[in-house]
């Protein structure tokens, strides 16, 4: 294991298998000294870890749970850069995070969900994972996922 997958370990998480694609798509691409990523669900073991709109109130998923799958929607991600370049100490700067959040109307915190994966990536990467971001509410995303998450990295060559 790298310094990447030891700092993952140091929060008890491990770099899963790719997440299978749900439609015509590849889990991330190398173009160059970058490398992009498809949209990221909360997946676990083949499975969403949670389903529904993010808000508050009954029915809904909460803002603090929406931020560990945010984490989860991240780590695979990472997965995904994973499979492209081998080495995640190759990364030498994660660029871009984009956070989609399924959002009950009233609900305006989507910025705090997203800091789930940019915490992870800040956590991972140290100074290499200071990103620039997006986060943005949706009225809903692919299986009813709460949250999806894409990112840019430059790798070493």
């Amino acid at each position: 294991m790298g310094a990447v997958e030891d700092r993952l370990a140091e929060l008890g998480l491990t770099v899963p298998e790719v997440a299978a694609p749900v439609a015509a798509y590849v889990p991330a691409v190398q173009d160059g000294s970058r490398v992009f990523t498809s949209g990221q669900l909360p997946m676990v073991s083949g499975s969403l870890a949670d389903t529904g709109k993010v808000g508050e109130g009954e029915g809904h998923v909460t803002p603090e749970r929406a931020k560990e799958l945010a984490q989860i929607c991240a780590l695979n991600a990472i997965a995904a850069v994973k499979s492209v370049v081998g080495d995640l100490d190759r990364i030498e700067r994660v660029v871009k995070v984009v956070g989609f959040v399924a959002s009950d109307p009233a609900f305006t915190g989507q910025p705090g969900v997203v800091n789930g994966a940019s915490e992870l990536f800040g956590h991972a990467f140290g100074d290499k994972g200071v990103h620039a971001r997006s986060a943005v509410g949706v009225a809903v995303l692919p299986l009813d996922a709460p949250v999806e998450v894409e990112v840019i990295v430059h790798v070493a060559d």
